[in-house]
């Protein structure tokens, strides 16, 4: 047992290192609403919205940790994956650049409030260690990637599911529309703090939506494909009581 969860191991590390030195050169700090982008009132009012989520993710976390200790190496695989995804860049349809969220993964193993502690961490560790995102903007920027994000993948997940699609096809959905729902609301939050001088906050989210939303189209479906291939290899070692148990988060 302990043989196979360290041959496990060693494929996913390799799986998720391998795109990131592929791709280095492309490794980009700007994606994340920046630090100092969002005036006072809205970095403050995104981040008491957030707060519940991140408590409540706290609390299932630790629950997960002490009631299943042997499902902690695939939390640290699922932080792992949004890190190191959402620390990519990639080239997008109108010349600017985009990046996957990779939090569909973990919300579908382990629901969505999981991924908002896990993703806080992971912006966190991003925003003072590579200047991706920042402080002041952590708020909203955990409320775009790492609530609604994990929300919306877990309840296309699930619905899929019901619906009585293949496992493989309701991860894919989860996973790209997770994607999607992200860069949504990111642009309604920058349309929020920065309404256009005639348009409006209309105006200026359409504006953003055509940056972030429309871009994320072809990056939501690779991210879909790729978290799929890792779903399906965790779901070859199941242990004790069953790795893939439904989660009630």
């Amino acid at each position: 047992m302990k043989g196979s969860e360290e041959m496990l191991a060693y494929r996913l590390i390799f799986l998720l290192i391998v795109p990131l030195i592929v791709i280095t050169p492309n490794i980009t700090f700007a994606m994340h609403i920046m630090e100092g982008y969002l005036p006072p009132f809205w970095a403050i009012s995104w981040f008491i919205i957030t707060l519940p989520f991140i408590i409540k993710g706290f609390y299932n976390v630790k629950k997960i940790v002490k009631s299943e200790p042997n499902k902690k190496m695939f939390l640290a695989i699922v932080a792992a994956f949004v890190f190191v995804l959402s620390a990519l860049k990639l080239p997008s349809i109108t010349g600017s650049c985009s990046h996957p969220t990779g939090v569909g993964l973990g919300a579908v193993l382990f629901g969505p409030t999981v991924m908002s502690f896990l993703g806080l961490i992971v912006l966190l560790f991003q925003a003072l260690l590579l200047a991706h995102g920042g402080i002041t903007t952590l708020g909203a920027n955990t409320f775009s990637m790492a609530v609604i994000g994990p929300v919306v993948a877990y309840g296309v997940y699930k619905l899929g599911k019901k619906s009585g699609l293949k496992n493989s096809v309701a991860v894919f959905l989860g996973a790209a529309l997770g994607d999607l729902s992200t860069y949504v609301v990111t642009s309604i939050q920058l349309a929020l703090a920065h309404p256009d001088p005639t348009g409006g906050i209309l105006a200026s989210l359409v504006k953003f939506m055509s940056i972030f939303a429309i871009t994320q189209i072809p990056l939501a479906i690779v991210e879909g494909i790729f978290t799929v291939i890792v779903f399906n290899l965790l779901t070859q070692y199941k242990f004790e009581g069953g790795f893939l148990n439904e989660s009630d988060n």
